[in-house]
């Protein structure tokens, strides 16, 4: 199974990218919000890393890989993927905002916002809120496409305790030894969604 790859940008494409990795070309699948990012900030042979969605099942038995700029994003999709009605190449079409964006919807139960996403009419997306309400507060802090204003450590280790504590419900000091850990663990963090990552990562040691 394929979980990660770097390599030089081939060619581009309209839903994906040809990535080549000592002299192998992958095509990778690239949400749209993402892969206009990628065509906006880089050029053909221009080196690249993703973190890949590797797909094989019984309904989609030939491998397809999904490209993500970082693993939150990859984990939010394997979620999306499992409302039911919702499968890979669906949600490929459908992820057309950033998946920051999606996740906030889906906590707020805004399905006037869902219904933004391609091909998600009123019933998917009360099948979007239904399903994954409550598990998608973390991805709401991944970054924007544009890199966000540093703030101080107080105020984004702050932020991240909220979420935590507020949406995913945990206790305050629960919360704040996993952040402790986290900054710990790796000391350059800088930005919320830097911290809330590797909040994430160490859970899932």
């Amino acid at each position: 199974m394929i979980s990660f790859l770097q390599g030089r940008i081939k060619k581009f494409y309209e839903d994906r990218i040809t990535l080549l990795v000592n002299g192998i070309g992958y095509d990778i699948l690239i949400p749209a919000y993402l892969l206009e990012e990628l065509k906006r900030t880089l050029n053909q042979d221009d080196n690249l890393s993703l973190y890949i969605s590797f797909i094989q099942t019984e309904r989609q038995p030939k491998p397809i890989l999904v490209g993500f700029k970082n693993e939150l994003e990859k984990d939010f999709f394997e979620l999306f993927i499992s409302v039911e009605d919702i499968g890979p190449s669906a949600a490929i079409k459908a992820i057309t905002i950033p998946i920051r964006d999606i996740a906030r919807y889906i906590e707020e139960k805004d399905i006037k916002g869902l219904r933004q996403l391609k091909g998600i009419g009123e019933r998917k997306a009360e099948k979007i809120v239904a399903t994954l309400k409550g598990r998608v507060a973390r991805y709401a802090l991944l970054p924007e496409t544009e890199e966000p204003a540093r703030v101080s450590i107080t105020d984004f280790r702050k932020e991240v305790e909220d979420v935590l504590v507020n949406q995913l419900g945990h206790k305050v000091q629960e919360a704040r030894k996993m952040i402790s850990d986290a900054m710990e663990r790796n000391p350059n963090i800088a930005s919320s969604e830097e911290l809330f990552e590797e909040v994430y990562r160490g859970q899932k040691l």
